[in-house]
């Protein structure tokens, strides 16, 4: 009777996890739509309007029905996290879960502090977080819910990852801070062409302290920025390092005899694809806002597919 009690909760704690994974997507989406718009992604007279909030006293906008929708789910996802929390640090704990559904309440909870300065638009650091805290949100809820699956209490039938996985996770985390980085420090209209940028195909040495995140903003850098021109070109070589090495490592993981990683690893092509194919198409296109919130979100997808190859591995 307790195998059976023990057997529901799981089933319980999975099916809250995927719920919570659905629901992080969401925020994602939102998030970016919100952020995006009301810095002008697109905008009519593209790119004078880009930014113009970095130069006026912040001001919350009014979305409406946007902004209820993500104060909605971005409730409901905390308030489901601690239920998670209890069901897995119940008697006896679930031992493969408690630590990612602890981690996952941590960041949403780091997240919600985070909040008190997230209406000033000018600080990249908490433009920063808010992007790559979104994007974890993903992948810890999604880790969570692989963690609470039966098999996970057994011993991997793969051993550990192949050197081509690892390499290329390395590289996608990489892709994710550098853009990441170039959304919270406003720096789209840096560079505007592909596959060069505005006539350069190399970082230029004075662009590294774009690197840094705790630059105050007052304006969008100008078209040919050699930070936004840094930022820009190591997101696209690293982007071009994960689209080899983790296009190696899921065509070889296609092979595999093990139906579930097999899955794993055409979505995992198929979401590298569609991220790849949206992030040269913003580009290309003007930067228009939903190409953008769309390449967002893939990435929150494809790091959460590819945490599921990283586990049946």
């Amino acid at each position: 009777m307790n195998n059976l009690a023990q057997g529901f909760r799981l089933r319980r704690v999975r099916a809250l996890a995927r719920l919570l994974t659905a629901l992080s997507l969401l925020v994602v989406l939102l998030s970016a739509y919100l952020r995006l718009d009301g810095a002008g992604l697109g905008c009519a007279d593209w790119p004078a309007c880009y930014a113009g909030l970095l130069a006026q006293v912040p001001v919350a906008q009014d979305y409406g029905l946007a902004r209820l929708l993500h104060r909605a789910a971005a409730s409901f996802s905390l308030l489901l996290a601690c239920v998670l929390v209890w069901q897995c640090w119940q008697r006896p704990p679930l031992r493969p879960a408690v630590f990612p559904a602890t981690l996952l309440l941590l960041l949403m909870l780091a997240l919600s502090a985070l909040g008190i300065w997230s209406s000033d638009p000018r600080l990249t650091l908490v433009n920063l977080l808010n992007i790559l805290g979104g994007l974890g949100l993903v992948s810890f809820s999604w880790r969570l819910a692989m963690a609470s699956e039966p098999q996970a209490m057994m011993l991997s039938r793969h051993g550990a990852p192949t050197p081509l996985l690892r390499l290329g996770s390395a590289c996608l985390t990489l892709t994710v801070v550098f853009g990441a980085l170039i959304g919270a420090s406003y720096m789209a209209t840096a560079c505007t062409t592909f596959p060069d940028c505005d006539g350069r195909w190399w970082p230029a040495a004075v662009g590294w302290p774009a690197l840094q995140a705790l630059a105050v903003l007052h304006a969008a850098p100008a078209a040919g920025d050699p930070g936004g021109i840094t930022l820009h070109l190591l997101h696209r070589y690293a982007a071009v390092a994960t689209l080899l090495l983790l296009g190696a490592a899921g065509l070889q993981a296609m092979a595999d005899a093990d139906v579930a990683r097999r899955r794993a690893a055409l979505l995992l092509l198929v979401l590298l694809a569609g991220t790849t194919a949206l992030g040269v198409l913003t580009v290309l296109g003007g930067f228009h806002l939903w190409l953008a919130v769309g390449h967002g979100v893939c990435a929150a997808a494809l790091l959460a597919t590819l945490a599921s190859l990283l586990r049946r591995s």
